[in-house]
């Protein structure tokens, strides 16, 4: 059976996930897509889909969606789907789990890789992030969990932008970049998102693209780059609150936690010391690492080698020949809490060749 493609949507509570499920669910896409909403015991904000309240209950859909509410282990919910589609019980394309408005979607993506009954069923597509642009200032500055949704995302659909000015949109947009350089930023109204724009976006594989929005890479170059150890700005402020939107050009967003740093390299790495660096670094700040990604040129292999992970979780792989006349470049991102730039760019320096 071919695996079950599955996407995490997670964003800030009040951000509009509901508006947009709904519209997923209730739309003629020709797609039987089964929802796993991820509650953790709270009260069901679905009572109007979801009409029973049982401990887990299954709900058919007239399109042929399918709605189920957990309230215990997602794995067991997750393999019961997979059980009875096998069986011919129901009958889905794919599945999007909701999270709670303040979980951290780390863990529920690790479930897809550490769990080899869930691996053998089911294929991570992507984590989508819904950003509330009127709330989002506010909620950045003060939630952490705000932060991290951002920093894992592999798209950020932002909502509500009718409700403030196209300025207060364009600082949230800087800010969200910053934050996370490699995941595509798009409006939503009204939960009205192409749904080309929300599945397949194959935001786990292992492929040769790195996507880093190419504004950030501008300024990057100016002066920014990766020698330079960034001061960090703003990060003397106790008043995390009064940070935002003072129009100070580009870096008055620096002090969120949750950054991004991109490192090049031209010379290629030593397979055998990027692996050791590598490990260390997971290991020790794994918990604080949300996203990372590379594709590497590497001693040793005509082929590029690609490498990313969440948390402790790392894979790699290799990925197509180098192109004749193709740069051969070094690039990674790395997205995290308060990581150790200069650690993790000394390191990096030292695998070189």
């Amino acid at each position: 059976m071919a695996l079950i493609p599955a996407t995490i949507l997670t964003g800030f509570l009040g951000s509009g996930k509901t508006t947009l499920l709904k519209r997923v669910l209730t739309e003629a896409h020709g797609q039987k897509i089964a929802v796993v909403e991820n509650e953790f015991g709270e009260e069901n904000i679905d009572s109007d889909i979801l009409v029973t309240e049982s401990k887990e209950q299954i709900v058919q859909m007239s399109n042929g969606c399918i709605c189920c509410t957990i309230r215990e282990d997602l794995r067991e919910t997750l393999q019961l789907l997979a059980a009875k589609k096998r069986k011919g019980l129901l009958d889905f394309d794919r599945v999007v789990i909701e999270t709670t408005g303040l979980a951290d979607p780390g863990p529920v993506a690790q479930t897809f890789f550490m769990d080899d009954e869930i691996a053998e069923s089911y294929l991570l597509d992507s984590i989508i992030t819904l950003v509330d642009a009127k709330h989002a200032p506010q909620q950045l500055n003060d939630r952490q969990e705000a932060r991290r949704q951002v920093g894992f995302a592999d798209r950020l659909f932002i909502s509500k932008t009718d409700l403030v000015g196209e300025e207060e949109t364009e600082a949230l947009i800087h800010r969200l970049k910053h934050m996370n350089p490699r995941a595509p930023i798009e409006r939503a109204h009204f939960g009205e998102v192409p749904l080309e724009g929300f599945f397949d976006l194959r935001g786990f594989n292992l492929n040769a693209k790195l996507d880093i929005d190419p504004d950030f890479l501008k300024e990057d170059e100016h002066g920014h780059e990766h020698h330079d150890h960034d001061h960090e700005h703003g990060e003397h402020c106790d008043h995390p609150s009064h940070q935002h939107g003072h129009g100070h050009g580009h870096h008055h967003h620096h002090d969120d936690d949750v950054k991004s740093f991109v490192y090049k390299a031209d010379r290629p790495f030593d397979p055998a010391r990027l692996e050791d660096f590598l490990g260390a670094i997971v290991n020790i700040y794994g918990p604080r690492m949300l996203r990372y990604k590379g594709v590497l040129h590497m001693q040793g292999t005509e082929r590029k080698v690609i490498f990313q992970g969440v948390h402790q979780l790392m894979g790699s792989d290799l990925g197509p020949q180098w192109a004749e006349g193709e740069a051969r470049t070094s690039r990674m991102v790395f997205i995290g809490i308060d990581l150790p730039r200069d650690i993790l760019v000394q390191g990096l320096e030292q695998c070189l060749v």
